[in-house]
C-alpha cells in the first residue's frame, strides 16, 4: 500500500460527532454501559463510509474513536480494515476514550481493560493507540502511579505493531513540567500525541513550544468565536510547533457549532494550515 507516506493530515472522528451520531460508552467501569446513545443527534453517516468520504476530500490518514466503534466484532472490525484499504486511508490512531491510569482505586482495573484494545487496534492495522494519561491531580504519587501503568501497557503492546501515545491532557498533565516528567519516565516507551488546544491560553504556546519537538502527531483543535476561526490562536499555536521542530502530521479536530456541516470547519483548518505551512517553506527559501 502507497498510504504509509500520505500526507500531513489526518480527521478524528471526532470532528465528525454529528454526522455520525451514536455513540458507545465503552469503559472498565461496570456500571456503565456501552449501549448506542444519541447525545449529538442521530446521525446522517456510518463510520464505515468515513474512509471514503476523507479521500475524496484529499485527506488520507483517519483517526477513530473508541466510542464511535459500533462494534467490536471481528468481521465489522475487518470490514472497517478493508474500507480503510479501498479508499487507500491509513489507520493513524484509535483513541481510547475511557481509563485512569492515575486512579488510586481503579488504575489497575483500567489499564488491563487499556490493554484489551491493543488487539482491536492492531487488528483495525492502527500504527497507534492514544490513551488516557490520568484524570487525577498532579501529585507525585499520582504522576508515579500513571508511569508505572503505562510502563506495563507499553510492554504488553510490544511486537503487536502498535504503539501506545499520550495527550496533554486532563488533570494529571496541565503543563509542560508534567507532561515532561511522565515522558521522561516512560524513556520512549510511550509517544506523545500533542493536542493544541487542551491547554488554555495564554500560557499554552509557550507550554506547546515546549514539548511539540517531542510529539509524534498533533490534534490541531481550532478555537472558534462568534465570528469564526480565531486566526491568531491557531497561527500561535502552529507557529510553537514550528519553533519545536514539530514534522508530524496534523489531526484536524473541529468540535465547534459554527459550521452546521462539520466539514467545512474540517477543510477551513486543512486550507489554514496549507497556508501556514507554505508561508513556513517560502521563508526558509527566501
Amino acid at each position: 500500500m502507497q498510504v504509509l507516506q500520505n500526507g500531513r493530515f489526518a480527521v478524528s472522528t471526532w470532528s465528525l460527532h454529528r454526522l455520525l451520531g451514536a455513540v458507545y460508552a465503552y469503559s472498565p467501569d461496570p456500571d456503565k454501559s456501552a449501549a448506542a446513545k444519541e447525545p449529538y443527534g442521530p446521525g446522517a453517516a456510518a463510520l464505515i463510509d468515513v474512509p471514503a468520504a476523507l479521500s475524496a476530500r484529499g485527506v488520507n490518514r483517519l483517526e477513530v474513536c473508541s466510542f464511535h466503534l459500533p462494534s467490536l466484532d471481528a468481521a465489522y472490525i475487518s470490514e472497517l480494515r478493508d474500507a480503510m484499504a479501498a479508499s487507500n486511508v491509513l489507520f493513524q490512531t484509535l483513541l481510547v476514550e475511557d481509563g485512569d491510569p492515575s486512579h488510586p482505586e481503579t488504575a489497575e482495573r483500567d489499564v488491563k481493560w487499556m490493554e484489551e484494545w491493543i488487539d482491536i487496534a492492531a487488528a483495525l492495522g492502527a500504527q497507534r493507540m492514544r490513551v488516557i494519561a490520568g484524570k487525577q491531580k498532579p501529585t507525585e504519587e499520582n504522576l508515579t502511579r500513571a508511569a508505572h501503568h503505562l510502563n506495563w501497557l507499553a510492554g504488553k503492546a510490544e511486537g503487536s505493531g502498535v504503539r501506545i501515545v499520550v495527550e496533554n491532557w486532563f488533570d494529571l498533565l496541565p503543563s509542560p513540567v508534567e507532561m515532561n516528567w511522565l515522558l521522561d519516565r516512560l524513556d520512549g516507551k510511550v509517544g506523545l500525541n500533542g493536542d493544541l488546544g487542551n491547554w488554555p491560553a495564554p500560557a499554552k504556546y509557550e507550554g506547546l513550544a515546549d514539548i511539540m519537538g517531542r510529539a509524534e502527531i498533533c490534534h490541531a483543535k481550532a478555537d472558534y468565536g462568534a465570528t469564526g476561526l480565531d486566526a491568531d490562536d491557531y497561527r500561535t499555536c502552529l507557529e510553537m510547533c514550528e519553533r519545536a521542530g514539530y514534522a508530524g502530521p496534523f489531526t484536524l479536530i473541529y468540535d465547534s457549532p459554527f459550521f452546521p456541516d462539520e466539514w467545512d470547519g474540517i477543510l477551513l483548518q486543512k486550507a489554514f494550515i496549507e497556508d501556514f505551512l507554505g508561508e513556513a517553506r517560502a521563508r526558509k527559501t527566501a
